[in-house]
């Protein structure tokens, strides 16, 4: 006699946070995960309401384990932030990530990206972007009421969700923040804060020392007999 095993109640499901492979397969690749979620990150620092991860699993359908993606980057409006193991869309409001970033690396084949690009538009992705560091090729996909369809022209193209513009004008591509300000690395933004820092203490120093030498002016007119508070 042969048994069937019992269907798994959706509760009983288990939903993995990790399947064991490396976020990123090379330095670059996840110099730009870090960058662009990052950025993006501080970008919605101040609404509560957007909710931006790197390398989190997102399951769109409760009961199958078996679907799921990984985006690089995804960013979800109408998602509160917090911790999350994995996103798992039900408990989501049913709320699909609207925008996801992939960085290619050279072990990504035609095939799995071919795949990622059916997941996307199939789930409810609003924006769509893939980024090759090797040959600063950006390829971009906006939904429209035909599914993703292809951006045509992605220099200075803007994201309608993000507000943010893609520059490939140099050697690798700038992003810029609706106020103008370029994405920058953590290294990048430690110096700036270094260099203001030095800055400001400098600006400090030279204070201190024109007050020293008013003080030491004061003190000798006071000498002559010359009231510092009367000369105007």
């Amino acid at each position: 006699m042969v048994t069937q095993p019992l269907p798994l109640n959706t509760s009983e499901v288990i939903y993995p946070d990790n399947d064991g492979q490396p976020m990123a397969n090379n330095t670059e690749q996840f110099r730009w995960i870090l960058v662009i979620q990052q950025n993006l990150d501080w970008l919605f620092a101040d609404n509560p309401d957007v909710f931006v991860a790197g390398d989190l699993f997102w399951y769109p359908i409760e009961g199958k384990n078996y679907i799921f993606n990984a985006p690089d980057i995804m960013v979800v409006f109408g998602r509160p932030k917090g911790k999350r193991g994995s996103y798992l869309q039900w408990q989501e409001n049913n709320i699909a990530p609207q925008v996801v970033f992939e960085i290619l690396s050279p072990s990504n084949s035609q095939t799995e990206m071919e795949r990622k690009l059916i997941f996307y538009e199939r789930y409810g992705v609003e924006e769509y972007y893939i980024y090759n560091p090797q040959n600063n090729q950006l390829r971009g996909w906006l939904r429209t009421e035909d599914g993703l369809d292809v951006i045509s022209e992605m220099d200075n193209w803007v994201s309608p969700r993000l507000g943010i513009k893609f520059d490939l004008s140099g050697e690798e591509l700038q992003i810029y923040r609706p106020d103008g300000n370029k994405f920058s690395s953590y290294l990048e933004i430690s110096q700036l804060l270094e260099q203001e820092k030095q800055r400001a203490e400098q600006a400090e120093t030279a204070l201190a020392a024109e007050r020293k030498k008013t003080q030491l002016l004061a003190e000798k007119l006071k000498a002559l007999g010359v009231n510092p508070d009367e000369i105007e």
